[in-house]
């Protein structure tokens, strides 16, 4: 790793921003005391830490994601800057994720790999039963309902992620499907096991395990209607040797202790900005981000610790530094952006700032990857080869181009999408964002931490994070 740690988009910041925002005579003290502080202190992955190993996984509504924001809060304001605690929405109940456990009693005795989605039942205690697979007929739920009483029950399908939908949508889906005698719908005869008895349903999933939340119940979700039986993501090859050996009726329990918890609601959920004040231009602003909340199945080290601990870092190195910008920076850590980019789009469409007052949001959530260029329209092409010619004398193992945008300008998109730039974009507002790569050779795989139970804090790269904040 190069001895220079530096952080790209504070340089920009006072770089590309501090050509107009920064009194000229301040610009060459403040990038070298960034550079300092960067090559003897860079923060970066401690505050990645404190995010995945002192809070985890932080979805809203849950009380690790209330404490992340808290402490986002106190580091903002320890830093000197002004902190925006923007209320977003609320949810009817909140949900915190303990540890689960799984083994097989009898047959190879083997551990279970699986998951569960937030938003839904644990178990009631220890729990060990018998297993049986789910009926697809109302012949075969006759004969066998005595047996459901007790069983895990192996449901068909493969997981998306997503919990079996228990609403009366749901349960009027499956009644259809019975009704028409169709075998394709997973847990046909869902509340009716459920009533039967059944322990809880295990569905084959594939590995790394996608694992998402109840998003058809979570908004009208009471304490009076949680659901009751867990809804298990298993392993896919485990599923297949289970399914086997139920085919070969062979004796055997399964046994988990799954601690999926509740608790009284509403549970309000906030956007935490952290505003480092514009000297001459205080309603003009440059926004940088990411969403500060993540999936429980893990800690959220890269979706979006990668978004969050950069931004944060390039707070603490401007505020350091003495960074005194004419126009307003904001540092935005975003609630709820994979319940729907709730965050971001409240604050959009809220007109928490006037858009044309916005000069850039930079968004950061695509991975732990280091940027490498910018492409921006032609005519800001020359301005900011100019501006960026710093940042190549700050760490020659990540040389960074401006590339020249060809051809004629997108049109703005007509719905949302993808990560928290969306609303911004939607409504005009510019969103010019860095190339990223792995010119080490990291290997990194998005898709493999993506919404699975491997976004861990070692699935981050220390060298491109520090570089990136």
């Amino acid at each position: 790793m190069s001895k220079i740690r530096v952080s790209i988009v504070t340089l920009l910041f006072s770089v590309l921003v501090g050509a107009t925002a920064f009194a000229q005579v301040e610009n060459d003290k403040v990038i070298d005391k960034i550079i300092e502080i960067a090559q003897n202190d860079n923060q970066t992955m401690d505050h990645l830490n404190v995010l995945c190993n002192r809070f985890g996984g932080r979805p809203i509504g849950s009380d690790a994601y209330d404490n992340a924001a808290d402490w986002c809060e106190y580091m903002f304001k320890k830093w000197g800057l002004e902190v925006i605690r923007q209320e977003v929405g609320e949810l009817p109940v909140g949900f915190n994720r303990g540890p689960w456990f799984g083994r097989m009693i009898g047959g190879n005795n083997m551990t279970l790999h699986f998951t569960t989605p937030s938003y839904t039942s644990g178990t009631v205690g220890v729990q060990r039963g018998h297993v049986v697979k789910e009926p697809k007929t109302q012949y075969q739920f006759e004969r066998m309902k005595k047996t459901l009483k007790g069983a895990w029950v192996l449901i068909t399908g493969q997981s998306s992620g997503w919990p079996i939908d228990y609403s009366e949508e749901g349960d009027a889906k499956r009644a259809k499907a019975i009704e028409e005698k169709r075998t394709d719908e997973p847990a046909t005869f869902y509340k009716e096991m459920v009533e039967a008895g059944i322990l809880g349903i295990i569905q084959s999933a594939k590995v790394p395990i996608t694992t998402l939340y109840d998003r058809k119940n979570v908004e009208k979700m009471t304490f009076e209607t949680l659901p009751t039986v867990p809804d298990i993501k298993l392993d896919e090859a485990q599923y297949k040797v289970i399914e086997e050996m139920v085919n070969r009726g062979e004796y055997f329990l399964l046994e988990f202790d799954i601690r999926n918890h509740f608790k009284m609601g509403p549970v309000k959920y906030h956007n935490i900005i952290g505003v480092l004040k514009g000297s001459e231009y205080p309603d003009e602003y440059v926004i940088c981000g990411g969403h500060l909340d993540a999936f429980d199945v893990a800690t959220g080290g890269v979706d979006c610790g990668t978004g969050v601990a950069p931004t944060m870092e390039a707070a603490r190195m401007l505020a350091l530094s003495g960074a005194k910008p004419k126009r307003t920076i904001l540092f935005a850590l975003w609630a709820g952006e994979e319940f729907g980019l709730l965050g971001s789009k409240y604050f959009v469409l809220s007109d928490t700032t006037k858009w044309p007052k916005i000069s850039n949001y930079f968004n950061r959530d695509g991975g732990p990857t280091v940027p490498l260029s910018v492409t921006v329209p032609p005519a800001m092409y020359d301005d900011f080869v100019k501006v960026c010619e710093p940042i190549n004398r700050v760490n020659p193992d990540f040389p960074f181009k401006v590339k020249k945008r060809e051809g004629e300008p997108r049109p703005l998109p007509k719905s949302a999408g993808g990560s928290d730039h969306a609303y911004f974009q939607i409504n005009g507002i510019p969103t010019i964002s860095f190339n990223l790569g792995d010119p080490k050779g990291y290997n990194f795989n998005y898709r493999e931490i993506w919404h699975t139970d491997r976004d861990l804090y070692n699935k981050s790269i220390p060298e491109y994070m520090e570089h990136a904040s």
